[in-house]
């Protein structure tokens, strides 16, 4: 694919990067193609945060061992970003600012030239305040740069056998909480748990979106009866971790849930 091609000699003219590596599908591509073309001359920086579940942060250590690469993690407190957690509605943007201002230092010490972020070209599409973040730090976004769709992503990751191709697409736990509801570690370790005892029952694709005292599951379609089978179960657990009622959405599931209304009224207004 022309594509790859493209995005192999932009990483050789770099020589040398750090990557934001998160074990998701897009870091796990960027990583690998980063790998094969420029050896050891890849870091990969993982965060470690109450808003990423723990199985991720394990994931992405593992993947980035089996490629040989240097890897990092990096603690980030949430506590420490009070913006962040009144949750407004360029949330991400605090985030993102504060990961990548602790990865481009790590960059600078070890003589890093280049920091990259694993931002394709779909994301173009959705509400990223993070986007941001990139730009006034400067992060390179090289499948953006390439034209790199999620579908074109997940198919080369399956050509080149990466064990990430058909990989759920994950978001930030902090994305299952309405805007200016505010995130604290315990609300996002309640989710995390709640979501945790859904992906053991074997669904394919889920969200817990935090409303209070109410639990609003998002599934996909295929998994609606799969929940009903087990409903008592779910509904004995959640309740254990603090929830009063549980919801099945019948809606489903959907990506960037909560930011629709935000895009729609940017589409209305122009802004």
């Amino acid at each position: 694919m022309d594509k790859l091609k493209q995005l192999k000699k932009n990483l050789c003219q770099m020589q040398k990067v750090a990557i934001g590596f998160s074990g998701g599908v897009d870091s796990s591509f960027l990583l690998k193609v980063a790998s094969d073309t420029l050896g050891k001359n890849v870091l990969a920086i993982t965060a470690i945060s109450a808003t990423y579940p723990q199985k991720e942060s394990k994931d992405a250590q593992h993947f980035a061992q089996s490629l040989g690469i240097s890897h990092r993690t990096i603690e980030l407190d949430i506590n420490d970003m009070k913006k962040f957690k009144k949750n407004p509605v360029n949330r991400c943007y605090y985030c993102k600012k504060e990961l990548y201002k602790q990865i481009k230092k790590i960059a600078q010490q070890e003589h890093i030239p280049f920091v990259l972020d694993s931002s394709n070209l779909d994301d173009l599409n959705d509400y990223r305040p993070g986007r941001k973040a990139l730009e006034e730090l400067k992060i390179h976004t090289p499948l953006v740069d390439v034209k790199l769709t999620k579908q074109e992503i997940r198919d080369l990751s399956k050509t080149m056998h990466l064990p990430t191709w058909n990989k759920p697409a994950l978001a930030c736990l902090a994305s299952r909480f309405p805007y200016n509801t505010k995130i604290t570690k315990e609300r996002l370790r309640m989710i995390e748990d709640a979501e945790d005892i859904l992906w053991d029952l074997g669904v394919h694709q889920v969200r817990v979106r935090y409303h209070n005292d109410t639990a609003r599951i998002e599934v996909e379609p295929k998994d609606f009866e799969l929940i009903h089978t087990h409903s008592k179960e779910i509904i004995q657990q959640f309740k254990r971790l603090g929830f009063h009622y549980i919801t099945l959405d019948l809606e489903g599931f959907r990506s960037g849930r909560l930011n629709e209304g935000i895009i729609h009224e940017k589409t209305v207004t122009g802004l």
